[in-house]
């Protein structure tokens, strides 16, 4: 049996949030770095209401944070990714001519 037929969609809004890059990381990571202040912050202050209040701003503030980086990281990926296919799809068009031999002399450049 295939994985995606045991695939339960999540929806929200519509879509199908388990298929969102990076979601469940942000969320997981949020979730952790929310517990971890709620509960240091009780610990050292014995304030419930202001420990609630700093688990959710930790929450909202880890949450983004995570999201905003991974999704940098995950477009920088993709655009390599097409950068790398559109090479590879010219280097097939070019196979077996004299515009290959041209291409192969040319010195590699790090961009």
């Amino acid at each position: 049996m295939d994985e995606e037929d045991d695939h339960k969609p999540l929806m929200l809004f519509g879509r199908d949030v388990t298929r969102i890059p990076c979601f469940r990381n942000s969320f997981l990571s949020g979730i952790t770095c929310s517990i971890v202040g709620g509960l240091g912050t009780f610990m050292f202050t014995s304030k419930p209401k202001l420990a609630s209040h700093i688990g959710m701003a930790t929450f909202v503030g880890s949450t983004w944070s995570y999201w905003v980086y991974c999704r940098y990281t995950w477009s920088k990926q993709q655009i390599e990714v097409a950068r790398l296919q559109e090479l590879i799809e010219q280097h097939a068009t070019y196979a077996g001519t004299p515009k290959e031999k041209e291409i192969d002399r040319l010195p590699l450049v790090d961009a």
